[in-house]
């Protein structure tokens, strides 16, 4: 190691020989900054698993356009939309389809006494094909019965035997609030931060399980344009049709981009990974900090000879930003494997989109060496600004 860096730098590793100098502690600065390089990269992961997830129902729409209350910008809050909407926007110029789409929460009593949420969607059966992906399509005929559901496969929970035998037979029963349904089916699309699962029924199926909620308002409609129409001409008209007060016209891409943003950045969720991101490089800027002043002082003298015999604050800064460099690397890769691991022990528990994307990486490596290189900058003040004389 002695030998490369010398090569790299072209002198002596002075920073290198003084750190390794005092091994005990070396290493535990080294745990220090892995063990902030992991608290970044597991709140990092929390917070990209939290998008991803929010991510996944519209990554099985269709739609071209949803139209949502003027205060919605999630699939599950605002005001709920007058049915009307459908009617209208399919009168329309451009308009091939419009379709009310429902949302609610039902649990599910595990036979092991837990509890499973599941986001429940009430669809039109006939308007599956347009409005999501060919897997969810496809059961678009069985849906019609009453009581049939087809539910997530990656559902988190519930036990394999439901999930397993779901298609393989007669309908598998599951009770969701109470009402019994018989799954005939299953897609994917994976749990999430608030449900374990998600399951579709038809509208009619959907009245029975939340009698609670008006048929005459559904959370959002789903509006799809004619083949080839300029997408572009047809929002302009859609938008002349409603008051911007009442009801919300957003491309499926705008409405997925509201969600992360209230999600990640706004609900207190988000806040709470984020702000646990910020305590990570705190922690890391603190303890490199501490090893590198510790290291400044012990060696004050030596230091103090140097610069009486001519070197200047540009050499001491490197010695010192050399060793914050060093820190940074060697810190980085225990942190970065420990939260990989992590990542894939947290992924296998609980179906979240847990993964460690190469440019998270990359981003967090850079900011180490920020962070190890301003705690270095810091620590390195008294030499530069001090005189040989005082320094003995």
């Amino acid at each position: 190691m002695t030998w490369i860096l010398e090569r790299l730098l072209g002198r002596l590793p002075l920073g290198w020989l003084q750190l390794i100098n005092r091994k005990g502690r070396f290493f535990s600065a080294v745990l220090g900054v892995g063990f902030a390089v992991t608290l970044v990269l597991f709140q990092l992961g929390f917070i990209g698993a939290l998008s991803g997830s929010v991510q996944l129902p519209y990554q099985a729409m269709r739609a071209d356009f949803i139209l949502s209350g003027p205060d919605a910008r999630t699939l599950t809050d605002g005001t709920a939309t007058p049915r009307q909407r459908v009617y209208e926007a399919l009168s329309v110029d451009g308009i091939d389809s419009a379709s009310p789409f429902y949302i609610g929460t039902a649990i599910y009593k595990i036979p092991n006494g837990r509890d499973a949420s599941f986001r429940v969607f009430g669809v039109e059966p006939e308007t599956l094909a347009t409005f999501w992906r060919e897997d969810i399509a496809q059961f678009a005929p069985i849906l019609e019965v009453v009581r049939t559901a087809t539910i997530d496969g990656l559902t988190r929970g519930v036990p394999t035997e439901l999930l397993s035998g779901v298609g393989t037979g007669a309908p598998q029963p599951l009770n969701l609030n109470g009402i019994p349904v018989g799954l005939v089916g299953t897609f994917e699309i994976g749990p999430g931060f608030d449900s374990d699962g998600y399951i579709f029924v038809s509208t009619r199926t959907f009245f029975q399980i939340f009698p609670e909620q008006d048929p005459g308002a559904p959370a959002h409609v789903f509006v799809k344009a004619e083949l080839g129409a300029n997408l572009l001409r047809v929002r302009e008209r859609l938008e002349a049709q409603y008051d911007p007060t009442e009801t919300l016209t957003r491309s499926l891409e705008e409405a997925l981009a509201d969600e992360v943003m209230v999600q990640t950045v706004e609900a207190p969720v988000g806040i709470i990974f984020g702000f646990g991101a910020v305590m990570g490089v705190f922690v890391g800027l603190v303890i490199v900090y501490q090893v590198l002043s510790t290291e400044v002082s012990d060696h004050i003298r030596e230091y103090a000879t140097l610069k009486a015999i001519g070197y200047r604050n540009r050499f001491f800064s490197g010695i010192v930003l050399e060793q914050a460099a060093i820190l940074g690397l060697c810190g980085f890769v225990p942190g970065a494997l420990l939260a990989t691991f992590l990542y894939g022990l947290i992924s296998g528990a609980t179906g979240l989109p847990m993964v460690m994307e190469r440019a998270r990486l990359t981003n967090v490596l850079i900011g180490t060496l920020v962070a190890c290189a301003l705690s270095g900058l810091l620590a390195a003040r008294r030499l530069r600004s001090a005189e040989p004389a005082e320094l003995y």
